[in-house]
């Protein structure tokens, strides 16, 4: 915001300005496949592994670390997935998703914050997740991932909210300056062509 002198308030930019984080959808190969969700100490939610960015680091780089941290798994991090965008504490945050695998056992411990890690198949994952958007996530990019990397589907379960994630970002929009949601918006739609792609056969 300018102020009358053209000087610019960073507090309220800062105040305005999206939350960036980032994590993973973490796969482990098996019959079946398995999704990585954890579980927070404080909150004692269950939640999709992710956090935000540090100073210096990549969307990319804070995928890794986080999901490092939060599930004890070295990964391999494969294609970009989307951005969920949502309200946290008053403010809009934007996640960014990575398709990852992890490969044998934890090579760490959780961190603090986090109580506990578990393996469920997509269908599990989906009922066991505390976070309405998070479920309505993982049900559009959970299929994705699994296609992705060569694994069969497992249907999400019809109770679950089947209403596209594209709802909630919609909502999290209204919040954003206008160059912030049009960052946010073109992200939304590289995701919505990924997945017509995959419904073609394309991809």
């Amino acid at each position: 915001m300018v102020g009358g002198d053209g000087s610019i308030d960073t507090d309220s930019v800062m105040a305005r300005a999206p939350v960036l984080a980032a994590g993973g959808i973490v796969l482990r190969r098996g019959a079946p496949p398995l999704f990585a969700i954890v579980r927070q100490r404080k909150r004692n939610e269950w939640v999709l592994p992710k956090g935000k960015l540090d100073d210096g680091e990549t969307p990319k780089q804070a995928a890794h670390r986080e999901v490092l941290e939060e599930t004890g798994h070295e990964v391999a991090i494969h294609e970009f997935l989307g951005t969920l965008v949502y309200q946290s504490g008053g403010r809009s945050k934007a996640v960014h998703f990575w398709r990852m695998e992890a490969n044998g056992g934890p090579v760490r411990k959780l961190m603090n914050d986090i109580k506990a890690v578990d393996w469920l198949t997509l269908e599990d994952a989906i009922a066991r997740l505390s976070r309405e958007y998070e479920r309505a996530f993982l049900i559009q990019v959970g299929p994705i991932a699994l296609a992705a990397s060569g694994l069969p589907d497992a249907p999400a379960r019809p109770s679950e909210p089947t209403a596209p994630v594209t709802d909630d970002v919609d909502a999290a929009l209204q919040a954003l300056t206008p160059a912030e949601a049009a960052s946010v918006d073109e992200l939304r739609h590289g995701l919505l062509q990924k997945v017509r792609a995959w419904l073609r056969g394309e991809a």
